[in-house]
């Protein structure tokens, strides 16, 4: 017995795994993540050096070409492009798409690793680190203040807000950007340390050897035990400018000699200014998987629960917000999607010119386009601009198998069988060109998951997406159609009135 013979007779069985369709479906579309394109970022390598105090051509010479040397030799590398600027060595490796991101890091990894000997010993240890689209902030909330400055508005941040904002459900990090730490700032004298015969590196060296904390042991006997602790580390202006930084005879020249310690920020070359107030920016930034949209009123939720215990004067606003623009595109691509369904509907209801006729692929269209969801869940894709295109498209596509089934079924009827033999009748006649006519569209759109550039790639959900819902259409069009057909129909169907009467005429007199 064929499976549409026994959806016929068993209208619970067809009717359950229909359902069964559209329930994994709902669930997979609760866990797609919303992304504006598909996920389709190519496999980049960043290595990263710091040589403080060097310049440029410095750079270039003993870190940058030293690195490319080695790291030229990894296999599978499509680009290499370095930047040396003062300080620091930056050089970016793109693979083909092909090569496993994690693989090639660990290859690029291992290739600095054999040459850092041959480096300066100044430099820091160099960074490599696998680039992620998803790694740069997707939202930026925008902190200002009338009465703090940018260094008590980091610290508020640092300590109050970034760990809330960090537990909100798909964030990954929290970025804090223009923030100002604090830093002890030494202004030297040339005039003054020229008198003195003191040099830069001398006071270098006085902090390195006098401003340091030691582990200094402890002091024990029979009856107690004592750590020792050695307070080295100086922390206060006061403290700096009676730094000693020479001996010159029975003379000692200290910091205040030459110059004089401040109070200060690591960095006074930039500012961050919102509305004219100083200002600090924390941008979220989500999980590679996580739902662009969600997170971000997750976000948003949380900063209104903040900004109560905010100290006066402080308020936070969402500077810059990247789900804005996604949740616009995808609901536009929802509402084309619903004005489909309503014009196919009308289409097939002035042709069929019957309710009964109508209901049946009408019922079809929502079952294949909410099922491929959880194909799509399953493979790992999202819902995005291509996908929910491929959904437009697919409504016209999925309806064919249904109304090609209900028209020979229809025929049998209007020869004079009963609805009920005409649906086996006609699922023995039709069973073979459904599968035929799905198997040919599925021919066509499937090629296109396995292409290999960047463009191509940009399309595989899209041409999944569509060949999963023409499969579960024909499914639907085998089980859930013909078991309707059979039921919903009428032995004797009513002739067309009105504008349908009309249509009906003009069509027979073409």
């Amino acid at each position: 017995m064929q499976l549409p013979d026994i959806c016929i007779r068993r209208p619970v069985f067809a009717t359950m795994m229909n359902l069964a369709l559209v329930l994994f479906g709902l669930i997979g579309l609760s866990r797609l993540p919303v992304r504006e394109l598909p996920d389709i970022d190519p496999p980049i390598v960043s290595v990263t050096t710091i040589y403080p105090g060097a310049a440029a051509g410095v750079v270039e010479t003993e870190v940058t070409e030293r690195l490319e040397d080695a790291i030229n030799t990894v296999e599978g590398i499509k680009t290499l492009t370095s930047q040396s600027r003062e300080q620091v060595s930056n050089i970016t490796i793109e693979f083909n798409l092909s090569r496993p991101i994690d693989v090639a890091t660990q290859d690029v990894r291992d290739r600095v690793s054999s040459v850092r000997g041959s480096l300066p010993e100044d430099i820091l240890d160099p960074i490599v680190a696998k680039q992620d689209a998803d790694a740069r902030p997707m939202l930026w909330i925008g902190m200002n203040s009338d009465r703090m400055t940018p260094l008590e508005m980091t610290l508020l941040a640092e300590k109050q807000i970034k760990n809330r904002l960090q537990t909100v459900p798909g964030v990954s990090s929290i970025f804090i950007g223009g923030e100002q730490r604090f830093a002890m700032r030494l202004w030297l004298d040339a005039e003054r340390m020229a008198a003195h015969q003191i040099t830069v590196l001398d006071v270098q060296r006085a902090l390195r050897t006098q401003s340091v904390e030691l582990p200094s042991g402890r002091v024990e006997n029979m009856d107690r035990e004592m750590s020792i602790q050695t307070q080295g580390e100086l922390k206060t202006a006061a403290e700096f400018n009676r730094l000693v930084v020479a001996r010159q005879g029975d003379r000692i020249v200290r910091l205040q000699d030459i110059g004089l310690a401040k109070d200060g920020v690591e960095d006074e070359r930039t500012r961050a200014r919102q509305m004219g107030k100083p200002c600090i920016f924390l941008g979220v930034i989500k999980n590679s998987k996580a739902n662009t949209v969600e997170v971000a009123k997750g976000v948003k939720a949380e900063v209104e629960r903040i900004k109560p215990s905010l100290p006066a004067g402080v308020d936070m606003n969402t500077a810059y917000d990247e789900s804005v623009y996604v949740e616009r595109a995808i609901g536009e691509v929802w509402e084309s999607l619903a004005i489909a369904f309503g014009l196919v509907v009308v289409v097939i209801y002035v042709f069929l010119h019957s309710f009964r006729a109508t209901l049946i692929p009408t019922v079809a269209i929502p079952v294949s386009i909410l099922a491929n969801f959880a194909i799509m869940y399953w493979l790992g894709f999202s819902v995005n601009i291509l996908t929910m295109l491929a959904l437009v498209l697919a409504i016209g596509v999925v309806v064919d198998d249904a109304i090609v089934v209900l028209e020979n079924i229809h025929r049998h009827i209007e020869e004079g069988m009963t609805p009920m033999a005409a649906a086996f009748a006609g699922m023995k006649e039709i069973t073979f060109a459904v599968i035929a006519t799905t198997v040919a569209l599925v021919a066509v759109f499937v090629p296109l998951a396995f292409q290999s550039s960047a463009t191509g790639r940009l399309f595989v959900e899209f041409a999944i997406a569509i060949a999963g819902s023409v499969l579960i259409s024909a499914f639907v069009a085998l089980t859930l159609t013909p078991m309707m057909a059979g039921r919903v129909l009428k032995s004797v169907e009513a002739k067309p009135r009105g504008v349908l009467k009309l249509f009906e005429s003009a069509m027979k007199g073409l």
